[in-house]
Order: structure tokens, then C-alpha cells, then sequence
């Protein structure tokens, strides 16, 4: 079976019993990150090396493991941080193990995008999650303007290098409404911005540009 494990996504206590028991049990563990399978395994005495699983080679994996599957092997998938299969290569996987009729199972636990729902303080009762925008400008506008019609709270990843000019085209499809910015979850730094989206340069002109950023909007 796979075991879709959720891990960390920042603070190193934020993992389940049941996570570190399919880790230490796993016959085989992919990481999308290596390096930080690595930290989380020293912390809690899981003696595997983790094998890399990520976009540029989860092509050439998926065979080797679906054949390993296949022969009964107990493998887990971790993301880089968070849920596997958010917005990561897991998802070719469990789409390849729905394919082949592999059974999998989902080891629930920290949520990117749920955690900053709820620092957000707006609200919750029916949010609709994006992912990552292009970080096309052309198409990144095309994105928002169709989710401008979306009347939900949206949820959006994204990269500290294009927090800035996201958020100024933000402002274009988003007048009027209410946004928070959210950095560094369950991390010492944690921050969260709150305010209206038309002053929200001046409210996040000093912010750090570090670590991965949450947008999330109030577009009832």
C-alpha cells in the first residue's frame, strides 16, 4: 500500500503519531525535499533514507514504484512540507495508483492552505483554493479576473519573489474587499497581515521576504 503521509509545515511538532509510525514501518519513503525528510527523520529516530520524488523525475519513478507496489512493498510519499498532493508531484502518483487500482491511504495532519484559512479571520464556511498563480503577469491577470467572479473566500499559494507584484494585481480585480497575507506559519515568525486589498502595499511594505506566502480573500 502507499501511505500518503502529512508532514510539517514548519514547526517540527505538528506531525501525528500515526505519521511517524508509517514512516518507521514504510519499506521505502519518497521525499519531494530530501534534505528536509532528512531533518524530520533525525527528529524522530526514523532510520530511512528517503528517496527523491519530485517534477523533474516523478515520471521515471511512478514505474519503479508501482512495480515495488505491485510486489506488496509498504511505501509512503511525503511532500516537501504539508499534504502530499496539494500542489505538489504527489498527485501523479495517487493518480497513477487510482489507475492501476493500488490501494492507498491518506495519513491526514498539517494543511498549508487550511491553517491560513483560519489565521486569515474571514471567513470559512465556503473558501475555493488555487493553488499557485502564474507567474505569468499576463496569464497571472487572466487568473484573477476569472476568480473574481468566484463569490468565496480564495485561497491562494505564493512565492516570495512575486508576493509584490501579485499583490498589486490583486488590487485591479479585488477593490473594496477584505485580504490577509499569511507568512511563516507555526514558524517563531509567524505573521499575518490583515486589511483592505486597495491600502495593502503600505500594510506589507516592511514584510520580510522570507518563506512561503498565503493570500487569502474575502470575495462575498
Amino acid at each position: 500500500m502507499l501511505f500518503i503521509v502529512s508532514t510539517p509545515i514548519g514547526n517540527l511538532e505538528d506531525i501525528s503519531l500515526r505519521a511517524i509510525k508509517a514512516l518507521k514501518q514504510a519499506e521505502m519513503v519518497l521525499a519531494e525535499d530530501t534534505r528536509k525528510a532528512r531533518i524530520l527523520f533525525a527528529r524522530y529516530e526514523i532510520n530511512k533514507t528517503a528517496l527523491s520524488f519530485h517534477d523533474y523525475n516523478k515520471k521515471a519513478r511512478v514505474k519503479k514504484v508501482l512495480t515495488l507496489l505491485k510486489q506488496g512493498k509498504n511505501i509512503a510519499l511525503v511532500s516537501e512540507a504539508g499534504t502530499p498532493g496539494i500542489s505538489d508531484p504527489g498527485f501523479f502518483l495517487i493518480r497513477a495508483c487510482t489507475k492501476e487500482n493500488i490501494p492507498f491511504t491518506a495519513i491526514p495532519g498539517a494543511n498549508a492552505c487550511i491553517n491560513a484559512l483560519i489565521l486569515s479571520g474571514l471567513p470559512t464556511d465556503r473558501f475555493m483554493f488555487c493553488g499557485f498563480l502564474s507567474p505569468k503577469k499576463g496569464r497571472r491577470r487572466k487568473e484573477l479576473k476569472e476568480l473574481s467572479l468566484v463569490k468565496s473566500t480564495i485561497v491562494i499559494f505564493e512565492s516570495r519573489y512575486r508576493i509584490f507584484s501579485a499583490i498589486n494585481d490583486i488590487k485591479d480585480y479585488f477593490r473594496g474587499k477584505k485580504m490577509a497575507v499569511v507568512r511563516e506559519m507555526t514558524k517563531v515568525y509567524e505573521q499575518v497581515v490583515r486589511g483592505d486589498v486597495d491600502a495593502f502595499d503600505s500594510l506589507i511594505k516592511n514584510i520580510p521576504l522570507k518563506g512561503e506566502f498565503v493570500i487569502v480573500i474575502d470575495n462575498r
